[in-house]
């Protein structure tokens, strides 16, 4: 099957993630390993999905929202690397007359399987650690600020948690993307 790990290697990704799940307890501190890994080791997709957040930089881990939703959420120091110097969406990367990057951050986020997080939800990861002190993320950014060719960011300087505003078809080489996945 596609989309699948191998048996060998989804056993060695579970690892990855236990060894992850442990050393930042604080992500998390109402959770416990077997439960996560049990719902892991029954979604097969999921877990797939989250070795590709793993695969593009993002160090994926567990991380229950207000809203009780338990997801994995890319919390990688600095914004995922191999998600960077992309423009919002595809809307922005058609509108891109010259030099235009290779992808949008939203298509990417798609391809990978997993949904790009909104500013209430980086506030939230915000809190328990520190992220983005020398890049930014694009954030899922309102309807009406996306109608009018803009799109949001945030990241973190002076002690606090910022979120700006670009042209949607805007890059650097500083800003990617942070994203979850449903789990449980």
């Amino acid at each position: 099957m596609k989309n699948i790990l191998p048996k060998g290697d989804e056993q060695d990704f579970l690892k990855i993630l236990e060894k992850r799940f442990f050393e930042k307890s604080h992500r998390h501190e109402n959770l416990k390993w077997e439960t996560v890994s049990a719902i892991l080791e029954k979604n097969k997709s999921a877990l797939f999905i989250i070795s590709e957040m793993e695969n593009s930089g993002g160090e994926p881990d567990a991380f229950v929202f207000e809203n009780n939703e338990l997801c994995y959420v890319d919390f990688a120091k600095e914004s995922p690397k191999q998600r960077r110097s992309l423009c919002y969406d595809d809307e922005a990367l058609q509108a891109r007359k010259k030099f235009p990057p290779e992808n949008s951050a939203m298509q990417l986020a798609v391809e990978i399987g997993i949904e790009v997080i909104n500013e209430k939800e980086y506030h939230q990861i915000q809190k328990v650690e520190i992220l983005d002190t020398k890049t930014s993320s694009w954030l899922k950014s309102p309807v009406e600020i996306r109608e009018k060719g803009g799109a949001i960011f945030g990241d973190f300087r002076f002690g606090r948690v910022f979120i700006y505003h670009n042209g949607a078809d805007s890059y650097y080489a500083a800003r990617g993307f942070r994203g979850k996945i449903f789990i449980g």
